[in-house]
């Protein structure tokens, strides 16, 4: 690498392009790996994401990756331009994920500051001889091989002149979005993307590598290329590409003097004409009617424009540079983090304004005061829900990633599995999506290894030899249902008791004790597992314990049902967000707690004649016939007593439901409904059950929020 070639300020930009590229690519394989053969626009779609891979790879000196990344564009080079027959197209699949695997890999160790080292050999040797099982197909059709797709390292920057009397001249421009970075080393991508095509070129800025401060000219004045080739100028706008942050590209016939004079001159505005392919005919006679008007246009007066999908090529007119761009900008998840803290501290400030005593001093006149806090609370929380748009993301990407350990695991497994995806537009907060990939991967995980049979066992059961399961997302109730279901052989109940009782995990409680969910659910207990071998997948009892865990850290809860025979089906109830809830604040004698609004079924006055007391001290309290369990929270969490919490009648009972479990809890007073900004119990406090984080209320003073599935689970232990 050269002294003067820098490439710390490019590396998040690589990593960033090439993760998108990888992630595209492993979509489009395992979309089409039950087809017979890669479709055209597929071939295509793997061919470019390789050949970015390899130029920006090759930029960065990262070679093992430049070279696993050429070899299997070579693949794709030969399947687009011979179009073989009889190509063993899982065994392709299995290629691509391998490629895909790798480079994977090495990013995640340059990500973590350390050399990108592997070896690539194996992987070549292979890709070698699967071409070589190509191209030997190709020629006993008796086809002629495409010329090798050659590759030439990233370090001459200079393109020799070479004589030809049918040479073209060309001026080109890119324009880039004003969000992209990195413009300079974009440019020289279309450089080196041209060289194969170029006899002689020129350029401006002509210092894209060795100064990185060309990039922001780049994106103020456009990239300037002077071209001689031998090409028409949809050819040079192919070689050119439509690469990511490209605003538009203009490709104008010169001449060979223009050529030779450079960037000194400036050339005259060019005169452009709309036009369909259908309307070529008519375009001269348009351009004769125009020269009575204004003077006959020069070559290189025409801007192409980069055909779309399913239209006709255009000629449309030079696009001024301050036309509309795309208003997209990529951000640091960090500086949205923060943002995100900010606005919550927003929060607290309003109503630490809103709420000041010195607001109740009788006899004030707060008309126009009340008119602007109207004003800033519309105003702060139409800001809340910008930035809480900006921080929802579709499901789709971990939807996706599911897709691969199906077929990764399934053909380890022997098994012929389906996977269907309902849902995967549900957007939820990008902390939320974070926490639950690795719970999702153990339970498709355990879908695959226990739930659905081996094709045997499901031929003798009389059912379709492929097994499907079910990964399906919604919004429901201010949550996120997250579903995987499967056809398989579904849950044994006495399996799982004897299983359980003899682990020890529910000493010798009776069957009957509990329900068909609270069986299922030992599934979920640390050191369970119904396999007898252990095997790479499964056996050794931990991942659903951890799956549990990972859920109730933000909230979340695991709901397990099965029919035996049928199939199972795992539920994630996870919340929408983590960081502002509508919660109700109330008192317990000098102590304020907060519980989220969607919890609370109801508010009854307390009266005595409805409480009812066992004789274990257990209390409960009748509504309507139903008999709740009843919960004092000043004898709960060991608060100073007042007469009003124990006895007194002008108390409120709070009716919580958490997953269709009640629990009542008494509090002294109900203060109101408020935003909370929801932080975390500092770690040097001990977890308490029951509790869930504090929050800061206007008056400065410190709130709890209450835990209602801790609540009750503390409760049902007692």
């Amino acid at each position: 690498m050269g002294e003067d070639f820098n490439t710390e300020s490019m590396l998040d930009i690589f990593l960033y392009e090439s993760e998108q590229l990888l992630e595209t690519l492993q979509n489009v394989v395992l979309e089409q790996k039950d087809e017979d053969c890669f479709d055209d626009a597929s071939i295509n779609e793997i061919f470019r994401a390789m050949h970015t891979i390899k130029g920006s790879s090759g930029i960065m000196m990262y070679d093992n990756i430049t070279k696993v990344s050429h070899k299997l564009e070579d693949v794709f080079y030969y399947l687009r331009e011979s179009h073989p027959d009889n190509v063993p197209h899982l065994e392709l699949v299995d290629h691509v994920l391998d490629v895909a695997d790798f480079i994977t890999a090495e990013l995640d160790k340059i990500k973590e500051g350390d050399t990108p080292d592997g070896d690539e050999s194996q992987i070549i040797t292979e890709l070698d001889k699967f071409l070589n099982k190509i191209k030997t197909g190709i020629t006993e059709t008796g086809d002629d091989l495409p010329p090798e797709n050659k590759h030439e390292e990233p370090k001459q920057f200079y393109i020799p002149p070479t004589e030809n009397e049918s040479s073209k001249y060309y001026k080109a421009s890119i324009y880039y979005r004003s969000d992209t970075e990195m413009c300079n080393i974009r440019a020289y991508t279309a450089v080196y993307s041209l060289k194969e095509i170029t006899e002689d070129m020129e350029y401006m800025p002509d210092d894209i590598i060795t100064n990185e401060d060309s990039g922001a000219v780049i994106l103020e004045d456009g990239f300037h290329m002077l071209i001689k080739c031998q090409c028409t100028k949809e050819e040079v706008l192919e070689a050119i590409g439509d690469t990511s942050g490209v605003d538009w590209v203009e490709v104008n016939e010169c001449t060979a003097k223009e050529f030779e004079m450079g960037f000194h001159e400036q050339e005259p505005a060019p005169i452009v004409i709309e036009l369909d392919d259908k309307d070529k005919g008519k375009g001269k006679e348009k351009a004769e009617e125009k020269k009575e008007e204004k003077k006959e246009p020069t070559p290189g007066d025409y801007v192409i424009k980069g055909k779309e999908t399913g239209k006709g090529k255009k000629l449309a007119k030079n696009q001024p540079k301050n036309s509309p761009k795309q208003s997209y900008i990529s951000v640091n998840v960090e500086k949205m983090d923060s943002l995100m803290d900010m606005i919550g501290e927003l929060v607290i400030s309003e109503a630490v304004v809103l709420q000041n005593p010195d607001l109740k001093v009788p006899g004030l006149d707060l008309s126009n005061f009340q008119k602007a806090a109207s004003q800033l609370s519309k105003i702060t929380t139409e800001l809340q829900d910008v930035i809480m748009s900006m921080r929802m993301m579709p499901l789709t990407n971990t939807f996706q990633k599911m897709n691969r350990i199906v077929f990764d695991v399934s053909r380890k497994l022997g098994k012929d599995i389906e996977l269907e995806v309902i849902g995967e537009n549900t957007e939820v907060d990008k902390n939320i999506i974070e926490h639950i990939s690795d719970p999702l991967m153990h339970l498709i995980r355990n879908s695959v290894d226990h739930g659905i049979e081996a094709k045997e066992d499901r031929i003798a059961a009389g059912k379709d030899p492929k097994g499907k399961i079910t990964l399906e997302a919604k919004n429901e109730g201010g949550k996120v249902y997250v579903i995987v279901r499967d056809d398989g052989k579904g849950l044994n109940r006495e399996v799982l008791y004897e299983k359980a009782r003899k682990n020890g995990l529910i000493g010798n409680r009776p069957m009957s004790d509990f329900t068909d969910k609270e069986i299922y659910q030992f599934i979920t207990y640390a050191g369970f597992s119904t396999k007898e071998q252990v095997t790479e997948y499964s056996g050794r009892g931990v991942g659903m314990d951890v799956v549990v865990k990972n859920i109730q850290t933000i909230g979340g809860k695991l709901e397990i049902d099965s029919v035996e025979g049928a199939g199972s089906e795992m539920t994630l109830k996870i919340p929408l967000t983590l960081a502002i809830i509508n919660g109700i604040v109330m008192e317990v004698g000098s102590s304020t707690f907060v519980i989220e609004t969607n919890a609370i079924k109801e508010f009854v006055r307390f009266g005595k004649d409805m409480l009812v007391k066992e004789p274990d001290g257990e209390e409960y309290v009748m509504l309507r016939g139903e008999c709740y369990p009843f919960i004092r929270l000043n004898q709960r969490f060991h608060l100073e007593e007042t007469d009003s919490s124990i006895d007194a009648e002008d108390g409120i009972v709070v009716v919580l439901e958490h997953e269709n479990k009640y629990v009542c809890i008494f509090i002294d007073t109900l203060i109101g409904e408020q935003e909370i900004v929801v932080k975390p119990i500092p770690s040097y406090i001990k977890k308490v059950q029951g509790l869930s984080g504090c929050t800061q209320l206007g008056d400065g003073s410190i709130a709890l929020i209450l835990d209602i599935a801790g609540l009750i689970t503390d409760q049902e232990r007692r």
